[in-house]
Formats: structure tokens, C-alpha cells, sequence
């Protein structure tokens, strides 16, 4: 058997036919609907010409359909494309152009933007409409009536080699596609996971009886990402970890994170991990329990083994504070679309510092100049991930060079985090050298002010960056949001984090504002920072 997701998920709907496979709220879906599903939508691609490495956009919120969407678009050899939702019209339409997107599955309440760009995408053969109370869209079919109008698509049998791609949008520049092939992706993440589950890591042909094993033992994985199944964290530790060991899905109905519901789905439903996307979504998740303890009630927390996490920072305090409710696992995965560089795992008593990881057994850290950093120099470097790297960036030669490099014979992604080796061989991840500041010749990683200001207690979250200074030539710069009630004022933050780091790292203005934007997925939102700085300087 090929390591191809969607030949390894028939398999598993065969042996598992009537497990869940994907829940939202009361839409229940066993792994057999799960495959019968997928496999009529795959029929109306095929139908609409569609054909091997055909690109397939999923601009939807978190639910059955993105997943079933997915797996339609394997199961025709397809590259299915992650849209984020809150892009508008001309940002829409960019992804849709780049990725030479052939057809498109959108939710109604996104149909404006949708009806705007139509005439303007001409590639697209084939609109499909989910209907969740959005205006319909004239020009595009109904989801439910294309699904019951089609026969499943027969299995075919499929390659290893089949394209994977996931759009980022990165810090700077446009969103670029990542690509992947796909059975270097399965294999990369049955490593991942499976030992963390206690199980040897199974050949494919296994995959499936390992799964039914699970079940009948009352042992399945039950993930809930509270993060968007449209950014990789969500979709890759979220959705597809879990399905390859042939787990279920949940998905969370709002559409903004709900840190209440996703405690009483995790509770209900009796899930084994939640993936979430570090502090941003953790803080209020312990707002939600503290909240549930004063209102004498309290959420099921018995059956959730896991929780993790990447994408940003989860800070020490946090995870205590979090162990304090439930002996969770803590899983904090330094990685980004382009590669995974390491991980901290965090159990009671065993609660490590903030940033700092154990490498990956392919990773190394590099200079600008092409050495590898020696531990203990204390000397700072780019993180090289090895192992698993992408096969480039989707059209854009010049980036796939700067980004996947070969060094001594062995190639690896440079993502653009800067990090510490530390003596003990263990990472002090810096942050992302695009986001570094220059001031007064020392240079400033945003993260690690973040980090200090947040730890003050009445501090609900931060962002900083650098602001053009004749005399410092950057002026490191922050906005931070407070609990309800806090007294605190921006001298007295500033004069706190004075205590945690040099002086040249502390904000020279720090403003409190009322809420700290980030994106769905809990990344930071530089670019309004920026503005919001800006606007504070001027007035």
C-alpha cells in the first residue's frame, strides 16, 4: 500500500466503517460516511475535468465539510488549498490565481467575496456553495446536492509522490504554497505520533488494524484543534495526526475561538487532545476554567491526555497554571509549514523554560556565514530543519533557493527563526530574523519582550516592534492589552519588564490598548501593531 492519506483513510473506513470519523456539533459523520461522502464530492470533480495535481480551494470555516472537502480532492489525486477566511476580495482572488485553483468550496456567509471574483478567476471550473445561512451565490452548486447527486468515485490506486501543499502567509510578503510529497508527509507524521501514543510506528498496511485496535480497546484518538483546520497547526497536528491513527475530528461550531465550548465539547465528547496555538488560546482557556470553578460547575478534563501546541509562544507560567487543573501531557512543537525543529514536552514537576526546546535529531543552527554554531558559544544562528524538508515554494524559484539550502551534501529549510545552543544541546529559540530590530547596534527579537511584559501578572498580551528612530535607528515599541479591572499603566509595564531583561530590550513606549489583534490562528498580527504604534506616536 502506497503511504498516500487518501488510500490509508479507505483503509481505515473499511475496518472502522461505523466510528466516527468527523463531528460538529450534531453533525456526526462515521469513517464509512466520511469515505462515501468524500468519494461522491470526488466524482464531481472528476466530473468537472479535473485531474491529477489539480488545485482545489477550501475557503470555509472549521467543520465536516473542509475535512470531507480534503479528502475528496485526494481521493483525485488533487491538491486541495487552505484559503484563510478573513481574506477579502483581491486576497481571495490572489490565491485563487497563484495556485491555479480549479475549482472552489466556500461557505455562503463568505459569498460576496466570492460573487466579486468570479468573472475575475477564470481557471475556476467548478464553485460549490456550504450553506450556513449565508446569501447563495448564483454560478455555484449546492455542497449537499452535489454530494447525493453523484455516484462514489471508484478507488484508483495513487502515488506516494502526490503533491501536498499548504499556503502560508509568513511574516512578510505575499502567501506562498509549500509543497510536499505526500508519503514523506505520512511518514514524517506516523514518527510524530505514534510513539507519543505508546504504539511502534506501523507500516501501512497496518494502519488500519491498528486503528480498529484502539477502538474496540476504547482507545481512540479524539483531537480537537480550537485553532483553524486553514492553518497548519489545526490541520496537520489537528486533523491529520489523528486521522492517521484512525481517530476522530471534532470541530468547534463558533467561529471565533470559544474557549467555554471548547471545554465542554472536549468534556462531552470525551476528547484525548486539544491542539491550540500557545498562549493566545491557552490564557483564555484558563479564564474559561477559573470562571467555571467561581460558578461552582466544572468541565470533564478525565479523558484529554494531550495538549499541544505551535506556531507561537506558550509560556512556562502558562502550562504550570494549566497542570495545575489536570495532568495533561504539554506538547510544545517549534516548527512552521516549512519544517518541524523541535519540541518541548511538559508533564507536573518537568516544567522547562520558556522557549527553549530539545533539538530534532535533523536540525542544526547555522551562521549567516555558514558555520554551525558550537553549544555553549552562546552565539546566535539560523534554525536548519532536516529530515522532512518541502520540495520548494508553489511558482517562486527565488524564494524556494533562499529557504531550502544544501549544506555538506544534506539539504534543509531555513524557515528564518534564530535560536541559542545552549551546552546541553537543547535550543533558546530568539525569534524570526524578519522581525528582528536594530537598535543602537544590538539587535532585539520582538518575542522575548513580548514574553517579559506578558509575564506581569495583569497583562493579558503584547506585541512589539520597531519603529524608524534617528538616534536608535529602530525604537523598540509595544502594545499591550490588560485583565478588566487592572490599575496598571504603560510606565509602570515598562518599568516591570526593566526588571526581566537589558535595558536596551525595553520598550522606549509601551501603550495599553484595549485588545492585542491576532490572527484566527493566534499568530501575531505585526502589521496592525505596526499601525497602532504609528497612531499612538503621532497623537
Amino acid at each position: 500500500m502506497e503511504l498516500h492519506y487518501a488510500t490509508i483513510w479507505e483503509s481505515i473506513a473499511d475496518e472502522v466503517g461505523d466510528r466516527d470519523a468527523v463531528v460538529c456539533g450534531d453533525n456526526r459523520r462515521t469513517w464509512t460516511e466520511y469515505e462515501d461522502r468524500a468519494a461522491r464530492l470526488a466524482s464531481a470533480f472528476v466530473e468537472a475535468g479535473l485531474e491529477r495535481d489539480s488545485k482545489v480551494g477550501l475557503y470555509l470555516y472549521n467543520g465536516n465539510e473542509y475535512l470531507e472537502s480534503q479528502f475528496a480532492c485526494m481521493k483525485s489525486r488533487g491538491v486541495p488549498i487552505n484559503i484563510n477566511y478573513r481574506y477579502l476580495d483581491d486576497e481571495l482572488l490572489y490565491l485563487l490565481d497563484n495556485s491555479d485553483a480549479e475549482a472552489l468550496v466556500f461557505h455562503t456567509s463568505l459569498g460576496e467575496r466570492v460573487a466579486r471574483v468570479m468573472e475575475r478567476a477564470p481557471k475556476v471550473k467548478l464553485w460549490i456553495q456550504v450553506d450556513d445561512g449565508g446569501e447563495k451565490v448564483p454560478g455555484a452548486l449546492d455542497y449537499e446536492s452535489v454530494v447525493a447527486g453523484h455516484d462514489p468515485a471508484p478507488r484508483i490506486a495513487r502515488s506516494a509522490d502526490d503533491l501536498y501543499m499548504l499556503y502560508t502567509g509568513g511574516t512578510t510578503g505575499m502567501p506562498k504554497g509549500v509543497m510536499y510529497d505526500i508519503g514523506s508527509m505520512c511518514q514524517l507524521f506516523l514518527g510524530l505520533s505514534y510513539p507519543i501514543y505508546g504504539l511502534a510506528i506501523p507500516q501501512p498496511e497496518e494502519i488500519a488494524g491498528v486503528a480498529r485496535a484502539r477502538w474496540e480497546a476504547g482507545e481512540p484518538v479524539r483531537s480537537l484543534p480550537g485553532c483553524p483546520l486553514m492553518h497548519g497547526t489545526g490541520m496537520w497536528l489537528g486533523a491529520l495526526v489523528s486521522h492517521l491513527g484512525g481517530g476522530a475530528v471534532h470541530s468547534l461550531e463558533s467561529r471565533n475561538f470559544d474557549a467555554d465550548e471548547l471545554w465542554q465539547v472536549a468534556s462531552t465528547e470525551k476528547c484525548t487532545q486539544l491542539v491550540i496555538v500557545g498562549d493566545a488560546f491557552a490564557k483564555p482557556m484558563l479564564r474559561s476554567l477559573e470562571k467555571a470553578r467561581d460558578e461552582g460547575r466544572s468541565y470533564d478534563l478525565s479523558s484529554i491526555r494531550f495538549l499541544i501546541s505551535s506556531g507561537v509562544m506558550w509560556t512556562s507560567e502558562v502550562k504550570q497554571s494549566l497542570l495545575e487543573w489536570h495532568d495533561f501531557t504539554l506538547i510544545d512543537a517549534m516548527g512552521s509549514t516549512e519544517g518541524s525543529m523541535g519540541t518541548q514536552i511538559t508533564t507536573r514537576g518537568n516544567v522547562g523554560e520558556t522557549a527553549k526546546f530539545a533539538m530534532g535529531p535533523n536540525t542544526k543552527v547555522f551562521t549567516e556565514d555558514g558555520r554551525e554554531v558550537v553549544p555553549g558559544s552562546g552565539e546566535a544562528g539560523m534554525v536548519a530543519a532536516g529530515g522532512t524538508v518541502p520540495l520548494g515554494y508553489f511558482k517562486d524559484e527565488a524564494k524556494s533557493a533562499a529557504t531550502f539550502r544544501t549544506i555538506d551534501g544534506v539539504r534543509y529549510s531555513f524557515p528564518g527563526d534564530w535560536a541559542i545552543v545552549e551546552a546541553d544541546g537543547s535550543l533558546t529559540l530568539l525569534g524570526r530574523g524578519s522581525n528582528c530590530i536594530n537598535t543602537a547596534g544590538e539587535k532585539v527579537y520582538p518575542e522575548e519582550v513580548e514574553e517579559a511584559v506578558k509575564s506581569h501578572p495583569d497583562v493579558v498580551d503584547c506585541l512589539v516592534v520597531g519603529v524608524e528612530d534617528e538616534k536608535f535607528g529602530q525604537k523598540v515599541t509595544g502594545v499591550a492589552s490588560l485583565r478588566p479591572g487592572s490599575d496598571a499603566d504603560a510606565e509602570g509595564l515598562r518599568e516591570f519588564t526593566r526588571s526581566r531583561l537589558a535595558a536596551y530590550k525595553v520598550p522606549k513606549n509601551l501603550f495599553v490598548v484595549e485588545t492585542v489583534k491576532r490572527a484566527p490562528n493566534g499568530k501575531a498580527d505585526y502589521g496592525w501593531a505596526r499601525k497602532a504604534v504609528e497612531e499612538a506616536l503621532e497623537a
